[in-house]
């Protein structure tokens, strides 16, 4: 039986040369974290990993030391892979009795790591697309900087002027008018810096290389002449400096177009290849991209940094609802699939980057074992909700891991 080649010693595990560093998190997401570990990766692998409990009530005991701690880590080992995590509301601050309300830790390691969010649809038989021509997945790339996330805004009561004022270190002024007011109305100011966007452009230019996809980008710099056409000529600047090149030979392409017409695009095409958006279009467009494609349990999250760093996740938090029935004994179904889908891509960077095929090999076997276990027509209810499948089996949490595990080993 492949079992007894799996698990009948210690040396038949895959080992792992350089660790991967493992952040824990919370909620129900944590619970599936070990089951996860339980029952797919640990009987298969010698597992090396460097663990950092990133839970709501260790980060409170470090004072949020452990957040930098992990993210430093990744900085070191470069391939990390991330459960889900509370962002504490005023609500958690009771709940969890906080000493004070800790940041967002994807926030934090984003910051630290220089990164870019990249997210990716599972798609699987039986989960069909809301758009029919979508075959292949549509990767969202966000600019997670500035914009109007990080706006200054105005409520104007009456008649006057609005200004922008920039004030040089020498003291002196440019100034340029928004608007005369006649009457009341609103205003706001938004920026950006030259090196994000730098670095969002290398991310996304280093990511499409990774998965050899073509490489959209689009913003509206027709009307915004010099806001939107700064991100795009910087885009094409690195572009023919430093990839063009290399995109050649990767046979692949870099393309830029209006914001309007690649959504119009982008509904007509098939998929496969990534999208890379401003701040407000990547909230946007990722949203609806992980709906049309049917769940955002079924989506891949990865952080990725110009300097080669990899922070694998789930795109979707804690299920808080799933756990409080957890806590009461209750059964649940949550869907595992996008947190496994973060364990397998995290082990084939790994692997890619220690160069061990093995490892590469387990975590593509774990992804179709997977996705076999679905179109089978085993999973859990949030899919069975929207399958196109008929009899289909609903699962509870635990027993669709031990199923995949199944067909794993078959």
């Amino acid at each position: 039986m492949i079992e007894q080649i799996w698990e009948g010693t210690k040396m038949d595990k895959i080992k792992m040369t350089t660790p991967l560093v493992e952040m824990d998190g919370d909620e129900m997401t944590r619970i599936l974290w070990q089951m996860i570990k339980d029952e797919l990766l640990t009987p298969f692998i010698e597992l090396n990993t460097e663990y950092y409990d990133l839970g709501l009530e260790h980060r409170n005991e470090t004072n949020d030391q452990v957040t930098v701690d992990s993210a430093n880590a990744t900085k070191k080992y470069g391939v990390a892979v991330k459960c889900a995590t509370i962002t504490p509301n005023a609500a958690r601050m009771t709940e969890y009795d906080l000493k004070e309300m800790w940041k967002s830790p994807n926030g934090t390691i984003r910051a630290m790591l220089d990164g870019t969010v990249f997210r990716t649809p599972i798609i699987v038989k039986g989960i069909e697309p809301c758009v029919k021509n979508w075959k292949k997945p549509i990767t969202i790339a966000r600019h997670a900087y500035g914009d109007v996330y990080k706006n200054t805004e105005m409520v104007i009561p009456g008649p006057g002027k609005v200004e922008l004022v920039y004030t040089a270190e020498d003291g002196t002024e440019t100034r340029e008018v928004v608007h005369n007011y006649t009457k009341a109305g609103i205003a706001q100011g938004m920026h950006n810096i030259d090196d994000s966007i730098e670095s969002f452009a290398r991310s996304c230019f280093n990511y499409a290389l990774d998965l050899k996809q073509d490489l959209w980008f689009a913003t509206k710099d027709t009307i915004s002449k010099k806001y939107d056409h700064t991100f795009k000529d910087i885009f094409q600047e690195i572009f023919d400096k430093e990839y063009a090149d290399r995109f050649k030979e990767a046979g692949i392409t870099y393309f830029y177009t209006l914001i309007d017409d690649a959504v119009a695009r982008v509904m007509k095409a098939e998929g496969g290849f990534i999208w890379a958006c401003k701040n407000y279009d990547g909230d946007v467009m990722s949203d609806m991209v992980s709906s049309a494609f049917g769940s955002l349990a079924m989506m891949t999250s990865v952080l990725v940094s110009p300097q080669g760093y990899y922070e694998y996740e789930a795109a979707h938090g804690t299920v808080q609802r799933h756990y409080y029935k957890h806590l009461k004994g209750e059964e649940t179904s949550t869907n595992s699939v996008a947190t496994i889908f973060a364990w397998t891509g995290a082990l084939r960077k790994r692997g890619e980057l220690d160069g061990n095929q093995e490892l590469m090999n387990f975590a593509d076997r774990l992804e179709k074992a997977t996705l076999s276990t679905i179109e089978s027509g085993k999973m859990t209810k949030d899919l069975a909700l929207i399958t196109s499948l008929e009899n289909v089996t609903v699962l509870n949490s635990e027993e669709f891991i031990k199923e995949i595990r199944k067909t794993l080993e078959n």
